[in-house]
């Protein structure tokens, strides 16, 4: 059964020339953009949508990070969205990613890791809702 789910290209991927590369690999690995945008997160943004980790030592440099240049917000689909995309991610410390995964590839550091991916399906509902109307996305398939 197919599910969505949200990925963010973040700002160092994104300043690097990333982008394209990381979103053909997603759609090599079998996913199906549904929705995509380009931003540039505002502080609020950024703290509305990371506030589950407000409380984290790291909270105030991933805010900063994550506004520091554009992301690209897309809504992803395919059987298991969720868990697979955390699988092509890798591992958020990129010295411990597994060889060909997006943060392997794309990554620089713990911070700066080339992409964020929702962790549960109820969490991958909230955060598709952050940047995307139910109108902005084609359907699921």
């Amino acid at each position: 059964m197919s599910q969505m789910t949200l990925a963010i290209v973040k700002p160092d991927a994104f300043g690097a020339g990333h982008a394209g590369n990381i979103l053909a690999h997603l759609e090599k690995e079998g996913f199906r953009l549904c929705g995509l945008r380009v931003l540039h997160l505002s502080e609020a943004q950024a703290r509305a949508f990371y506030e589950v980790h407000k409380e984290r030592p790291f909270y105030a440099s991933l805010v900063a990070f994550m506004t520091s240049g554009p992301v690209v917000p897309v809504a992803l689909s395919r059987d298991n969205a969720v868990a697979y995309l955390r699988q092509v991610m890798g591992a958020t410390d990129v010295a411990k990613a597994e060889p060909g995964t997006i943060r392997a590839l794309f990554g620089t550091s713990i911070e700066a890791n080339a992409i964020h991916g929702s962790d549960s399906p109820e969490n991958a509902e909230k955060e598709l809702a952050f940047f995307f109307s139910r109108s902005d996305l084609i359907a699921a398939q």
